[in-house]
C-alpha cells in the first residue's frame, strides 16, 4: 500500500517539475519515463525507461530504433508510433526554424542552414539549396537517399532544378550517418562534376557541407576540391 501510495500523483508531480523547470533539471531516464507517459497512459513507465536506456545505451539510440526492434520489448506499435514521431516532430521543428523564404543563406550561416535538416536521419542523403541573386531561398530539398559513394549524385536533376527556379546560386550538402564529417575523394570528386555542370547553366555552386551528428564541415571553407583549384582545369578534365 505505500509503494502504491507513494506514485499517486506522481505524474502530476512530473509534470508540474518540467514545466517550472524545464528538462535540464531531469535525469536521462527521468525524461524519457515522462515521455512515455503520452505513449502508455496508465502504467509506471519508470522500469520501461530504465530497461530501454540500458539496452539501447543513449536516448538517441533509442529514438533511432526499428520499430522491428522495439517490438521485441513488447512495446505496442501505439508507443512504437509515439516513439519514432519524436526525432521526426524535432526534425520538422528545426526546418521550420531556418527555412524561410525570405531569409537570406551566405557563406557564413550555410553549415547552420544545413545541419539541422539532417537531425535524427540514419539514412545517407543529399540536400539541394537554390538561391537567388540575391541570397534568397527559392528551393530547398532533398535530391538523392543512399551513399554517394555506391549510388550517382542525379546532376541532370540538380541543374534542371537550378533552371526551373532560375537560380543563380547552389549548394549541397549531404550527411555521413555514422561516420566524421570529413570528405572522402569520392565526396570532393562529387563537388567538382556538380560545380562544373552548373557552371554550364550559369549557375555558381557556392559549397558542399557535410554533416555528421552535431558536426559539421564546409568544403568552400576548407579549400577542397574545385573550391582550391582552377575551374578551366576542371572544365577541361570533365569536358574531355
Amino acid at each position: 500500500m505505500a509503494d502504491k501510495n507513494s506514485h499517486k500523483g506522481h505524474r502530476q508531480r512530473m509534470r508540474e517539475r518540467y514545466l517550472e523547470h524545464g528538462i535540464e533539471n531531469f535525469k536521462e531516464h527521468e525524461a524519457l519515463e515522462l515521455f512515455l507517459f503520452y505513449g502508455v497512459p496508465y502504467k509506471n513507465t519508470n522500469p520501461l525507461a530504465h530497461k530501454l536506456i540500458e539496452d539501447f545505451g543513449s536516448l538517441s539510440a533509442i529514438f533511432d530504433a526499428p520499430p522491428s526492434l522495439l517490438r521485441e520489448y513488447g512495446l505496442s506499435d501505439n508507443l512504437i508510433a509515439h516513439i519514432k514521431l519524436m526525432p521526426d516532430m524535432a526534425r520538422l521543428y528545426l526546418i521550420d526554424k531556418v527555412d524561410n523564404k525570405k531569409k537570406i543563406v551566405d557563406m557564413t550561416n550555410m553549415c547552420g542552414f544545413f545541419q539541422p535538416l539532417f537531425f535524427g536521419k540514419t539514412e545517407e542523403m543529399m540536400r539541394l539549396l537554390l538561391l537567388d541573386k540575391k541570397g534568397k531561398m527559392l528551393y530547398s530539398g532533398v535530391i538523392s537517399k543512399g551513399s554517394i559513394n555506391s549510388t550517382d549524385v542525379s546532376i541532370r536533376k540538380i541543374c534542371e532544378l537550378a533552371l526551373y527556379y532560375n537560380a543563380k546560386f547552389a549548394a549541397v550538402a549531404h550527411n555521413h550517418p555514422s561516420g566524421l564529417a570529413k570528405p572522402s575523394k569520392r565526396d570532393i570528386d562529387c563537388t567538382n562534376k556538380i560545380f562544373v555542370s552548373l557552371q554550364l547553366v550559369s549557375v555558381r555552386l557556392l559549397d558542399h557541407v557535410i554533416v555528421a551528428d552535431d558536426d559539421s564541415i564546409s568544403l568552400a571553407y576548407s579549400g577542397c576540391g574545385v573550391f582550391g583549384k582552377d575551374v578551366t582545369d576542371l572544365f577541361n578534365k570533365f569536358l574531355s
